[in-house]
């Protein structure tokens, strides 16, 4: 018996053993698929806490701004019976009347650049402007056997300041005085006046013919007469347009109030003072108001710097033509015309495209404004929001450039409402885009010297469907992809097209001054 256990006890091992390593396999498999439960699990959790946190934080924000607007607008003022003054709350009617509420406030870009991992991307765009540098100059040292760095197209771009600066002056010398001194003129006699509407009609009918001539022809006329090559001819054009939509909102803001509050006997209308309208001409905002909030001081390092920058990027604007646009442009006209080199000219020119549409944000949305906010101490410096997170053509359009939207949704957008008695919200905004799109496309065939609606079909079409198809209720990261994506192809239509036009008209100059002579682009028949 002693000789046969071993051998039964050596059986039973061997038994028991695959039993065990098949346990521990089921094990094994069910702490493997714990663990993949768990990971979805806590993917699940980290998506859900971000759209509870984005819900949260859109909601808070709008309260917030409810709070602001409530705590800033004044109450409204009725009488009570015993003579007394009470406060009264604005209704939701009253509340369309409120404008826009500054506070103090920093630019966005400002507040990222205090972060590395964000202020490491600006570093990045000083590098490659480094490259366009050393590039430039290995080039020229190759062709012509010596460091050359010239600025001609820099120099012929913004040649004949002369001639723009005196037609600066006329303009601000124009809109200094005439809208200022129109509205005392027509508030000093409005409440005294027998036929009120016969005074205001006569007074804004002279207004507008005089606006008509000086902000209106003068200006075409300087830059057509005296050729201004394009860069003046963007100065001349923009002020212009911006004089323009100054001026309209001074007279905008201040005229209901003279007419709401009559003066009492023996006592002068009140008027804002001058040098509030003066200060209103230069400071970063198109919407008019008596006083805004101020900074304590100017911070001179920071002038300084925000005017390196301007520089820098007007540089970087001369060297991503000099390198990636005239080069392309100039080897393409060689070339016959084909569905394939059209194609290729365009996606050849996306990347300067959307550099040059990131580099005029930097430089005027943030650079210009900022400077000029900080030497007159304007605290409110949201000229624009994360436009670069935005899931929607809606969204983008709305935090692109907050000083023209704030234009055109208070005196365009809200008047439209106000007229038609909060109907037609949908021929309102289409009014809108309408409108911004004509003064854009009047800016760029006024400053490039030919007509050649590319901007305006891309904006009053295709902005027009992808404003109403990509709405505020698309939030996945999938159409912050697609808005890059239609961004990038825009740019590179609008580049590639416009070049052409340019070129076509250098070698094919127009032969007469008809009409349709003026408004056909020449790239469709130049050869």
């Amino acid at each position: 018996m002693t000789t046969a256990e071993p051998p039964n006890g050596l059986h039973h091992r061997n038994v028991k053993a695959p039993q065990s390593d098949e346990n521990a396999s089921h094990a094994w498999g069910r702490n493997i698929a714990q663990e993949e439960d768990l990971r979805q699990w806590h993917n699940h959790a980290q998506r859900v806490k971000v759209r509870v946190m984005e819900q949260i934080q859109d909601q808070l924000s709008n309260l917030l701004d409810l709070a602001l607007t409530e705590s800033v607008q004044p109450f409204t003022q009725i009488p009570s019976v015993n003579g007394k003054t009470t406060k009264k709350p604005p209704s939701s009617s009253q509340r369309m009347d409120d404008g826009k509420v500054f506070v103090a406030r920093p630019s966005l870009l400002d507040e990222l650049f205090e972060i590395n991992h964000i202020r490491t991307i600006y570093h990045m765009f000083i590098a490659v402007l480094l490259i366009f540098c050393m590039s430039t100059l290995a080039v020229d040292f190759i062709d012509q056997g010596r460091l050359v760095l010239e600025f001609d197209l820099l120099f012929y771009a913004f040649g004949k300041l002369g001639t723009v600066t005196w037609a600066w002056v006329i303009m601000f010398t124009y809109t200094l005085l005439v809208p200022y001194y129109a509205l005392v003129f027509w508030g000093s006699m409005y409440h005294s006046f027998s036929s009120k509407l016969g005074l205001s009609v006569g007074v804004g009918l002279a207004l507008c013919a005089v606006q008509t001539y000086v902000l209106g022809q003068f200006p075409v006329h300087v830059v057509v007469h005296y050729q201004l090559p394009p860069a003046s001819r963007f100065i001349v054009i923009l002020e212009q347009i911006r004089f323009l939509m100054k001026s309209y909102s001074f007279i905008r803001e201040t005229a209901p109030v003279v007419m709401k509050n009559p003066p009492k006997e023996g006592e002068s209308p009140r008027f804002p003072t001058f040098s509030s309208y003066l200060y209103f001409l230069f400071c970063p905002t198109l919407i008019y108001r008596e006083s805004y909030p101020r900074n304590s001081h100017i911070r001179w390092k920071y002038v300084g710097v925000t005017l390196g920058m301007i520089l820098g990027c007007l540089f970087y604007g001369y060297f991503i033509l000099v390198r990636l646009c005239v080069p392309l442009h100039t080897q393409e006209t060689n070339l016959p015309f084909s569905k394939r080199t059209m194609v290729l000219a365009v996606f050849n020119s996306i990347l300067p495209g959307i550099m040059l549409l990131l580099l005029c944000f930097f430089a005027f949305l943030h650079c210009w404004l900022n400077l000029f906010g900080e030497l007159l101490r304007f605290a409110d410096r949201m000229f624009y929001k994360d436009w670069w997170n935005s899931t929607s053509f809606a969204n983008y359009y709305r935090t692109w450039n907050v000083v023209v939207h704030d234009w055109l949704y208070y005196y365009g957008y809200r008047d439209f409402l106000w007229l038609s008695q909060r109907k037609f919200r949908t021929a309102a905004m289409l009014s809108v885009f309408i409108v911004s799109a004509v003064v854009h496309e009047y800016a760029l065939a006024m400053g490039f010297g030919f007509f050649y609606p590319v901007m305006f079909v891309l904006f009053a079409i295709f902005g027009v469907v992808f404003n109403f198809t990509m709405n505020d209720k698309r939030r996945s990261p999938v159409f912050n992809v697609i808005m890059w994506a239609g961004l990038f192809l825009g740019q590179g239509v609008q580049v590639c097209l416009y070049c052409q036009e340019w070129y076509a008209q250098i070698r094919c100059p127009r032969t007469g001054d008809g009409f349709l002579e003026l408004v056909t682009p020449r790239s469709w028949s130049c050869s």
